[in-house]
């Protein structure tokens, strides 16, 4: 199977559809669905979920107790079972159904030539304009029934799932309309028993506000049940004598909407979506609870099993995906993360402020992003107690790879934020103790190895843990996510260190964002602003090795990876736990073109680039390295601060607990197995 197969990486194709109806006519119907049909098996689709009562139309009132019309039902059925030899979706068609002496709503499961089951109705609307109990029975107590339909015989109740044999997690439960409208629906029965996917064939008039009631219906029921749920209401055709229909069809994940569709069509709708199959099993063995939960309930289901034998090759990835999965592209949500984050990490070290006693705050300000947006949360937090900003002690801490550039910004910004402002040259103690240590440094040679780096990374913390012992006060750190994650930090008397991190929890490719909304939001004056908007500008390094000769600064991103791709990589490695192959084949969708799909708002355009596989793949190897195999001692160690993304931290009392002396080779060989290099 190609690399770039969606069935390869765990998510399967499936479509929600709306057909129009033509009245007590099942022919013409099953037409219309077959045509809806061949185009999702085109598509590489595995599900595809139509309206309720598809085939005979849902508002036809007492002609569904007529026997000519249910005749022409099944012979309906009987054409879509023929005609669907040679297609590979399971479909789910609402039809009238003669069963045991009455007749039943149901859903009918037919693949490849097959009727796999027949689902019914249990949940029987009688209220206002519903009137189903007239003419329908109720699927209650039918567990465990057979039934001949349309020359086959199959499964016949709600106790029933549809499990693909050859795509590992694509388990289907289907419900009908009013099933989801009751406290406990079927579909979470059917979560309970396995199923990942849930399908409901509606009808649902529409009336003014209902489609919002039907879309949290949806919405919640896909986050509860940690599931994908499918949702086809019927449209354009049904009767209006009474009523209307906007043919609204919906995709939902895990409480995410995936896709819907336009609503009041005037002709047949499809929506497609690659639901992650992997993500929801995931989420489910993550949260034990979820099992908890199906150990009380302990629901009985037939499983009914089918071969979907997927496409192998590339048909496209029908996924919104986030560049940036820690910063939505989408401009409200992106303004409504960052309040909530700034508020976290402000909240977070009030509360501590508050524990010790109110001290001062000793923060070393380099001019970079990471210690700009700790220094400006310590400025709001001081604000929020009432304390002068003069309490916040700042030191710019000059090394041997300090630029003027930065420099500049930090003393720009302690002034314009008011905050007591001092500078203190680390060069001379720095350059004795190299000579102390014997180091080639010392003696004048230009040897810039990780002990030159170091002693200044060390000696920075040193001096600011004493400053805060001589102020009384404590050491706010401003490492992020990002470097605790790739271990780019000075272990014990370095950056790794201090008393409270209100960066810990905040990933790099977020920061600029918050500072960007700080500045937005007019949290601080305009002269601040101006300087937080220099800070963006300029090129992230830890400044501790000398420019060379082409005035070029060290990079931390030529050493490490760009933070775009790495952040990408923790984010899926940390929350969902994904194989290292799935992880580049999610960063190829999403990055491998530029143009395509969203950026965040802000963003600037000269950044705005793209990477291939071959350097996804190089960047993915340098990060499992670091992440599993060289960086969790750091992390074991590391201080406290608040969680921040909903992506996951990385507090060992957190988020993410693992051995100090692990490694990284499971992780490095399914990478260089299943990653082509070109």
């Amino acid at each position: 199977m190609s690399f770039l197969s969606i069935y390869r990486h765990g998510f399967a194709r499936v479509a929600a559809c709306t057909t129009r109806c033509t009245l007590a006519d099942p022919a013409a119907n099953a037409q219309a669905i077959l045509a809806a049909a061949r185009h999702c098996d085109a598509e590489g689709a595995a599900l595809a979920v139509f309206p309720e009562l598809g085939l005979s139309g849902y508002a036809i009132d007492d002609l569904h107790l007529q026997d000519t019309l249910l005749d022409a039902v099944e012979a309906a059925v009987a054409t879509l079972l023929e005609a669907s030899a040679t297609l590979r979706p399971l479909l789910l068609v609402g039809a009238p159904v003669r069963h045991a002496g009455r007749v039943y709503n149901t859903a009918l499961a037919i693949q490849r030539g097959r009727l796999l089951g027949v689902v019914p109705k249990q949940h029987l609307p009688n209220y206002r304009e519903f009137y189903e109990h007239r003419w329908f029975a109720s699927g209650h107590g039918t567990e465990g029934g057979m039934i001949r339909l349309a020359g086959q015989e199959a499964p016949f109740g709600p106790d029933l799932l549809f499990d693909a044999e050859d795509v590992p997690g694509l388990v289907i439960h289907a419900e009908v309309c009013e099933d989801l409208w009751v406290p406990f629906p079927p579909s979470a029965e059917g979560a309970l028993a396995g199923a990942l996917v849930l399908a409901n064939l509606s009808a649902s008039n529409i009336t003014v506000g209902k489609a919002e009631t039907r879309r949290l219906l949806c919405q919640s029921q896909s986050a509860r049940c940690l599931a994908a749920y499918l949702y086809a209401a019927a449209g354009v055709g049904e009767s209006t004598t009474d009523l209307a229909w906007d043919g609204q069809v919906s995709i939902f994940e895990n409480g995410a909407i995936l896709r819907e569709s336009e609503r009041f069509p005037d002709a047949d709708q499809i929506v497609l979506a690659d639901i992650d199959l992997d993500l929801l099993r995931q989420e489910r063995a993550r949260q034990g609870t979820f099992d908890d939960n199906r150990r009380r309930h302990a629901p009985a289901f037939r499983r009914q099993a089918f071969r979907l034998e997927p496409p192998e090759g590339d048909i496209g990835f029908h996924r919104a995906l986030e560049r940036f999965p820690f910063v939505p592209a989408d401009p409200a949500r992106l303004e409504q993360d960052c309040y909530e984050a700034y508020n976290i990490q402000v909240s977070g070290l009030v509360q501590r402020l508050t524990a010790t006693r109110g001290g001062k705050i000793v923060i070393g300000v380099s001019g970079g992003l990471d210690s700009t947006q700790a220094l400006i949360v310590a400025a709001r937090a001081m604000d929020r107690m009432g304390k002068p900003r003069t309490d916040i002690i700042g030191y710019t801490l000059p090394g041997f790879g300090t630029s003027a550039g930065t420099k500049t910004n930090a003393h720009a910004l302690m002034q314009a934020l008011g905050i007591t402002a001092l500078e203190l040259d680390i060069r001379p103690a720095a350059k004795q103790m190299l000579t102390d240590l014997g180091h080639p440094f010392g003696r004048g040679e230009p040897v810039y190895d990780v002990t030159f780096e170091n002693v200044q990374a060390g000696l920075r913390t040193d001096y600011l843990f004493r400053a805060a012992n001589h102020h009384g006060g404590m050491v706010l750190g401003t490492g992020d996510l990002s470097e605790l994650a790739l271990g780019w930090c000075t272990y014990g008397v370095g950056d790794q260190m201090s008393h409270y991190n209100v960066n810990a929890g905040v990933p790099k490719t977020l920061i600029q964002h918050l500072i960007r909304w700080v500045i937005g939001s007019g949290q601080f004056d305009a002269a601040v602003g101006a300087t937080l908007q220099s800070v963006l500008d300029t090129e992230i390094s830890p400044e501790l090795v000398p420019a060379g000769e082409d005035q070029q600064l060290q990079s931390t991103e030529a050493k490490i990876g760009p933070y775009a791709l790495q952040d990408f990589h923790l984010f899926y490695t940390l929350r969902y736990g994904f194989r290292p192959s799935k992880i580049a084949f999610l960063a190829l969708m999403a990055w491998g073109d530029a143009a395509a799909g969203r950026w965040p708002p802000g963003f600037p355009e000269g950044k705005r680039g793209a990477y291939d596989l071959p350097t996804i793949r190089h960047w993915l190897e340098v990060f499992l390295q670091r992440f599993f195999g060289f960086a969790q001692f750091k992390r074991s160690a590391m201080p406290n601060g608040p969680k921040v993304a909903a992506g996951g931290s990385l507090s060992p009392r957190g988020d993410w607990r693992a051995p100090s002396d692990g490694n990284a080779n499971a992780w490095l060989e399914e990478l260089r197995r299943n990653v082509p290099q070109g």
